[in-house]
């Protein structure tokens, strides 16, 4: 999962505003990031780009770098791992000069990336540099406008007929923004629309400019009118003359947006396909409730306490409901990453005794119930709940807002094996006994769907492999083993070859 983002500004000062939305996208990813300008009138690309946190990479954004990343159009990128290797070479945006210079940032996973890179090497003769899929999805786009550049086409619709040709091509999910020479800004995502992508536009002396980023909350906070979500299968192109042009291919797949965005990657102040994020985590605490008031209703909840920060909404709607009360009772340290996005084992095991640290007063002699947005690999739940008891608890239970995660996730979150997950082959008693909870509750599945779906009636269906193990694409059982191969955390620990996990480019 990373975070993306495209602007055109009508002017030559981009750069200020992809920085504020990488900021603003920086939970999204935070092993890298970058920035792309093209400057229309000098017909060049300028990056920069670097390993860290967006201020770490770009620093006070000084006169010469605002100066050096001129143009009006700009692309910019925050990289959460998943595949690939740790070789700076992989950060993003990519660029490729045939046909016509191409760059491009990319937020997703590819299914099919090994057959894709085979058929580019062999057929269409492209050299493929890295292991990153976003190098794939760039290279199949440049051969796709290559073949179009021949024909009598106007150019919006050379540029679409080659986004059509990359969906019967790249299978998977992917939110793309790139930059094209003689072109313009595009963004493009899969016909599925598994991975979320925004359209804001605001009016600076009565001229029009564009955002286009992985959450609205980005164009929203920096003064652009939320415009719309860019629909699965669609193609919008802003051409330097600032015409705006879209392209719905006849869908031949069915949406299925990620119900992991709103349990857990999205910011709470985002809409994601027109369901406001906070309104349907609180939605989820509303069912836990009643979960809990149907199989438990002789509770002894004394306090409820969320895990910082994704699941306080759902917490404080499942106290409001069950009239207990909520506290803070794990203090955050703003300066450690998120845990779960973390590249290996030891470093999330390592990273939440430094993450947060419990508040005493809130535990000692209390029955506590603690609010998770999600159980991955539980190593997180199991480090909390002895916390709390070390902290003075007399009995913890815990309530997650998502279902048991019991598939691996092949669209870009890493979850990658089955063995790493904790709930797979397990019930939710198993599960209890292995994190040491007193009690567990587990969303259930018809409940989240709704939670989301509520929000918008015109949802048809969600991604929810990682729960239910059906994914929007057909996949072999050799696909999974070879899954397991290159991405389970001994595979990428003997990849870096430094006795902990390698890092990645690819989102």
């Amino acid at each position: 999962m990373c975070g993306i983002v495209g602007v055109y500004s009508g002017r030559k000062t981009p750069l200020s505003d992809l920085y504020e939305a990488m900021v603003l996208l920086q939970h999204r990813g935070q092993d890298a990031a970058g920035a792309m300008t093209y400057d229309v009138d000098d017909n060049r690309f300028v990056t920069h780009k670097g390993a860290g946190l967006v201020r770490e990479v770009f620093g006070n954004l000084d006169e010469r770098l605002v100066r050096n990343l001129s143009g009006c159009f700009g692309i910019g990128h925050v990289r959460y791992p998943t595949s690939g290797t740790g070789h700076t070479n992989e950060g993003q945006p990519l660029y490729v000069n045939s046909p016509c210079g191409i760059g491009l940032a990319h937020n997703g996973n590819l299914v099919n990336a090994d057959e894709v890179r085979e058929d580019l090497t062999v057929r269409d003769k492209r050299h493929i540099n890295t292991r990153s899929d976003s190098e794939i999805l760039l290279n199949v786009l440049a051969h796709e406008l290559t073949v179009q550049n021949g024909s009598d086409l106007p150019d919006h619709e050379k540029v679409f007929k080659a986004v059509e040709a990359l969906y019967r091509r790249c299978h998977g999910a992917y939110a793309v923004v790139a930059l094209i020479v003689g072109f313009g800004l595009l963004a493009f995502r899969d016909p599925h629309g598994i991975r979320p992508l925004h359209i804001g536009v605001r009016e600076v002396d009565g001229r029009k400019e564009y955002m286009i980023a992985s959450e609205s909350v980005a164009p929203d906070s920096l003064g652009f009118s939320n415009l719309r979500d860019v629909r699965p299968g669609e193609a919008i192109l802003i051409s330097p003359d600032a015409v705006v042009s879209s392209r719905v291919p006849k869908p031949d797949a069915s949406p299925r947006i990620c119900a992991f965005e709103y349990v857990y990657f999205s910011r709470p102040d985002s809409v994601i396909d027109r369901v406001f994020v906070h309104k349907a985590r609180m939605r989820m605490g509303d069912s836990l409730a009643r979960q809990i008031q149907r199989d438990w209703p002789d509770h002894d909840i004394d306090i409820i306490i969320p895990v910082p920060d994704t699941s306080r909404t759902a917490a404080q709607e499942l106290a409001v409901c069950l009239g207990v009360e909520c506290r803070e009772g794990l203090i955050k340290n703003r300066y450690i990453g998120r845990t779960f996005i973390m590249p290996g084992q030891d470093d999330r095991r390592q990273s939440v005794r430094r993450k947060l640290h419990p508040l005493t007063v809130e535990f000692k002699n209390k029955n506590v119930m603690l609010v998770d947005d999600s159980i991955v690999r539980g190593t997180t739940s199991r480090q909390i709940i002895q916390m709390a008891r070390d902290a003075g608890a007399k009995k913890v239970y815990l309530a997650s807002a998502a279902p048991p995660v019991r598939h691996p996730n092949v669209y870009g979150i890493d979850m990658p094996t089955a063995d790493e997950l904790i709930a797979h082959g397990r019930n939710t008693d198993e599960v209890r006994d292995k994190i040491g909870a007193d009690r567990l509750f587990y969303q259930s599945l018809p409940d989240l769907i709704s939670a989301i779906k509520d929000g918008n009636p015109h949802l048809k269906e969600l991604e929810c492999s990682v729960f239910n193990g059906e994914y929007a694409h057909e996949l072999s059982d050799e696909y999974f083993r070879r899954l397991e191969q290159e991405r389970g955390e001994t595979a990428r620990m003997q990849r870096n070859g430094t006795g902990a996990p390698s890092v990645a480019s690819s989102p």
